[in-house]
């Protein structure tokens, strides 16, 4: 996410200057894992607040920027195209970065319904706290899909609507702080999350506005190779007196080699735009059970 930056004129300007120079030149104020997540729940909008959550529905554009990755030279064994047999070729990809609209609707307990456009058509993926369902016209399959093993591993895995630092004891986590690290040049409280389950992630709270900055997300397997996952979050806004952030920059990060022994190529961000936030709509239940595929096919974003 881009921080809009706020212009200040004459004096004005420069005793915020000065203030904020002075303010982020300090040491970060000593606290505990525990008031760290207080304080950040506190700075987007208040644990009431967000009790009070109960439906959210999110709206924008979704960056498909893994077709930029970079590829690696094969030999062409053709006679199309100008390279001569033998010589080695790069197959060409979009530089730039597909924006796809996308609806997603999310309701207590983990209830999520997530539609994405691509070339006139609808995809879906349904929870419905239990059982997962998708349908994925754009790759020719136009019969709704039970999740894989693995798919219902990682929804297990995601929080409710309200991120994973809200009501965490009550959810069963634990907290710790890990020390404190720089994000983008800002100094961030560092603290391990470990879930009910005993797996654990880490998210970056920044030590000046306490919203978060930075979460480890699901690693991402390329060229046979699990790749560590970064979410950087931007632009925050209030809507209904919740800080929601607008964009989500998602980082794959490189390991070196591939499990096939080439060289790891960078994988570019992919940015996902939230256009429009709606609290506590009205969802009608039917939208987060099994969907019927020519329905859905059909669907329009609302």
């Amino acid at each position: 996410m881009i921080r809009k930056s706020l212009v200040f004129a004459g004096s004005w300007a420069v005793a915020v200057s000065f203030a904020a120079a002075a303010d982020l030149s300090s040491d970060p104020v000593k606290l505990s894992a525990a008031q760290i997540v207080e304080k950040n729940v506190a700075a987007r909008g208040g644990l009431e607040a967000w009790r009070a959550v109960q439906t959210m529905t999110l709206s924008g554009k979704l960056g498909a920027g893994g077709n930029q990755r970079a590829t690696l030279q094969t030999p062409n064994n053709g006679p199309a195209g100008r390279a001569k047999p033998g010589e080695m070729t790069v197959p060409q990809r979009p530089v730039e970065e597909v924006q796809l609209p996308f609806v997603m609707k999310l309701e207590r307990p983990r209830k999520m319904r997530f539609e994405l456009e691509f070339a006139g058509q609808t995809a879906l993926q349904v929870f419905d706290g239990t059982n997962g369902w998708k349908l994925r016209p754009f790759l020719g399959r136009r019969v709704v899909e039970p999740y894989t093993a693995d798919e219902m591993k990682t929804t297990s895995k995601q929080a409710d609507l309200d991120g994973p630092l809200v009501d965490y004891a009550a959810k069963g986590s634990r907290v710790e702080l890990a020390g404190v690290e720089q994000v983008e040049g800002r100094d961030n409280y560092k603290i391990k999350l470990t879930l009910k389950s005993g797996e654990s992630l880490h998210v970056w709270i920044d030590t000046q506005t306490f919203l978060e900055t930075k979460m480890e997300g699901q690693p991402r397997r390329l060229d046979g190779t699990d790749h560590p996952v970064e979410v950087y979050l931007r632009d925050y806004r209030n809507i209904d007196g919740l800080e929601i952030p607008f964009v989500l920059e998602t980082k794959v990060l490189p390991v070196g080699r591939t499990a096939l022994g080439f060289k790891d190529p960078p994988v570019p961000v992919e940015r996902t735009r939230i256009e429009k936030v709606v609290v506590n709509p009205k969802l009608e239940e039917a939208q987060f059970a099994k969907p019927d595929a020519e329905v859905a096919s059909n669907a329009k974003r609302q």
